[in-house]
């Protein structure tokens, strides 16, 4: 999930940056994690094994969300299918660490946010496993805390993955973000 705001001035408290969150939309964010170790060594960060972010079609206003908007979660599950076949459903507004204004409120600390900034908020996951992950590498983490090694392999080439969110109705409050592995085209 990210949030858009408007206009936040450095140093606003949670407070503040609550009445700042303009849009939510979904966020598909994704990391080369074979590019990560050898990144991290050169001490540049996560700069190549961080491609572009894919984000859902639609950003609705907070009101859109009716109830399930609090002004600082989501109470939502995001559906995510990896290849046709559901990988998980957490809901977002469960077991989120940092609400959207405490996330924003920390990145003006020593700078103001223009109009457009994007949030987003990190990993959608739940402690009750049951419901799934959205994220292959905490999926393959707790295959490994189970049973000693990961079962559920890294994305390739032509595996698609579809995510989502979807109201009380059934229907798409974003549209899906709909992607597939390809090659890169030299």
């Amino acid at each position: 999930i990210a949030v858009i705001t408007d206009d936040v001035s450095m140093g606003s408290t949670p407070l503040i940056a609550e009445t700042q969150i303009r849009l939510l939309m979904l966020v598909n964010d994704v990391s080369l994690r074979n590019l990560i170790p050898d990144e991290l060594g050169k001490g540049f960060g996560f700069f190549q094994s961080k491609p572009s972010s894919s984000f859902s079609p639609v950003a609705v206003t907070p009101d859109e969300l009716g109830h399930h908007w609090d002004g600082k979660r989501v109470h939502l599950r995001v559906h995510s299918h990896l290849n046709g076949q559901l990988f998980g459903q957490p809901n977002a507004g469960i077991d989120m660490t940092f609400s959207f204004p405490e996330l924003i409120a920390h990145a003006a600390k020593t700078r103001d946010l223009k109009a457009g900034t994007i949030i987003g908020s990190g990993t959608v996951s739940n402690i009750d496993r049951s419901q799934g992950s959205s994220c292959i590498a905490e999926k393959r983490m707790l295959e490994i805390l189970a049973d000693g090694k990961p079962s559920t392999p890294f994305m390739r080439f032509g595996d698609t993955i579809r995510i989502e969110m979807k109201n009380d109705e059934g229907i798409s409050i974003f549209g899906a973000i709909d992607q597939s592995v390809v090659a890169t085209q030299k």
